[in-house]
């Protein structure tokens, strides 16, 4: 008998795509207008998000290579910290996802505006497209349908071409004018630094993608800290050009109020065809994006599920082994969310929410690389190499990034984002609660079962008195 082929792995190449593809979704298509009350020096702040985020992969890789069967931040907050954190951050990574789902439907709506351009002033109208697609790609998904591997690759071809147009193409095309007062948002340097930083992480999040299928990539120790690494500086790279030229392109008053920047950059350059390629692009990759991420947020709480951590409920499937109730649930929550700030225009409704992910997801970050730090004290052998200190002194550094961007957020996004996430602890009690029940139900049951035994057999018969052997003298 022949023997079984291999299994086909990731090499670095595609591990790299995985990352580039899982980052580029919809958040740098709109970002622009967010960032365009704060004039140039936003700029700066994608430099500090990028050494931030490095960071960040630097941590995710090391883990994942020291525990190459676990991934992502839940499974490492709960190896260091235990079942409490690990429900936090399982909690905050749930609410990341389809509060961002929510800012990534907004995205797509604003595209979309740029060839209906009701959406762009009629808001109740831009809501109700805005939940359609939701609700759509979230019954799409509960039948199980899944896009071929010729589909993402085509994709994530169609999220890179109007970002390089933009980005390589734009840059010959700026108007040193357009770009306005260097700090425009009228705080300190400093202020305007740490505010716009919040903002750009959105950007980056998924950076820890390739160390979800860590099983899967072919010399992992080498593969993923590579492929986490230099996917997050060419994203980086990429983006920063992107912000450069359409900061050069629009002015900063009518970027402010675009609810389609890269196409309007597009247009300035080059003329209305590429206006419409990019904002077509730029559709067609927040809907792809939103359908991989409605994903995402029926599984988060089906894993925790079955690991106790999540209401039973959620580790429910359909009959193509979907967890539909995930999937409904938080489409229910992402309706509310968008219906909630339908008043507010397509730019403002974008810039709360992905604030309010964004938070939900630092603080998951924050416990992955404390979990760094506790795991290499306590299970060394894992790590392997005598460079401990140093990766002790970059988890130090992606922990205080991650604290500082968190700062960074406002305080009306850190009272919201704290308020929910303060909102899954009576959800850990009861599920404590019901485990602490359960384990009283089974010693109820066994001992219930041993006395009907008893019953049915009678007592034992008793036994002659054993005489005792006699006592011999020494």
């Amino acid at each position: 008998m022949s023997p079984k082929p291999a299994r086909r792995k990731l090499g670095l190449w595609m591990a790299t795509a995985l990352v580039v593809g899982n980052m580029i979704g919809s958040g740098v298509f709109l970002l622009p207008s967010s960032l365009a009350e704060y004039g140039p020096i936003s700029l700066v702040a994608w430099g500090f998000t990028a050494a931030g985020a490095i960071l960040l992969a630097l941590v995710f890789a090391r883990l994942a290579r020291a525990y190459p069967k676990t991934g992502g931040p839940y499974a490492y907050a709960r190896r260091a910290f235990g079942d409490f954190v690990g429900f936090q951050t399982a909690w905050g990574y749930w609410i990341a996802v389809w509060a961002g789902n929510a800012a990534i439907a907004v995205a797509f709506v604003g595209y979309l505006a740029h060839f209906w351009h009701a959406l762009g002033h009629d808001k109740a109208l831009a809501a109700g497209v805005g939940v359609a697609a939701v609700w759509l790609l979230t019954a799409v998904n509960a039948y199980g349908v899944r896009e071929g591997g010729a589909v993402q690759v085509l994709t994530t071809v169609i999220k890179l071409v109007p970002l390089l147009l933009i980005a390589v193409g734009g840059l010959f095309f700026v108007k040193s004018g357009n770009f306005g007062e260097f700090n425009a948002s009228g705080d300190s340097a400093f202020g305007a630094v740490t505010a716009t930083a919040a903002l750009t992480l959105w950007s980056f999040i998924g950076l820890e993608s390739a160390t979800v299928p860590a099983e899967d990539v072919r010399d992992p120790r080498r593969n993923i800290p590579r492929a986490t690494v230099a996917g997050t500086a060419v994203t980086a790279l990429i983006y920063i050009l992107g912000t450069v030229a359409v900061l050069g392109l629009v002015p900063a008053a009518a970027l402010a109020t675009s609810t389609a920047p890269f196409a309007d950059a597009a247009d300035a350059a080059f003329g209305g065809w590429a206006g419409d390629l990019v904002a077509a692009g730029a559709a067609i990759s927040a809907f792809g994006a939103l359908n991989g991420w409605i994903l995402l947020q029926g599984q988060i709480p089906f894993a925790a599920a079955r690991d106790g951590l999540f209401p039973r409920v959620f580790a429910r499937t359909g009959r193509g082994g979907t967890p539909v109730l995930g999937l409904v649930v938080s489409s229910v929550l992402v309706t509310g969310l968008m219906l909630m700030n339908y008043n507010a225009s397509l730019v403002d409704q974008f810039t709360f929410i992905i604030l309010l992910a964004t938070l939900t997801t630092l603080i998951p970050y924050a416990y992955a690389a404390m979990a760094e730090l506790v795991l290499l004290a306590t299970d060394r052998a894992a790590f392997s190499g005598g460079r401990l200190a140093r990766a002790a002194v970059i988890a130090l550094l992606a922990f205080g990034y991650t604290v500082w961007a968190i700062g960074g957020a406002g305080y009306e996004v850190v009272y919201k984002g704290t308020l929910l996430i303060f909102a899954g602890m009576p959800v850990y009690a009861w599920l404590k609660y019901r485990d602490h029940r359960d384990r009283d139900e089974v010693v109820e049951a066994e001992v219930e079962e041993a006395v009907e035994e008893a019953e049915e057999y009678g007592p034992a018969p008793d036994l002659p008195d054993t005489p005792e052997p006699p006592v011999h003298a020494a």
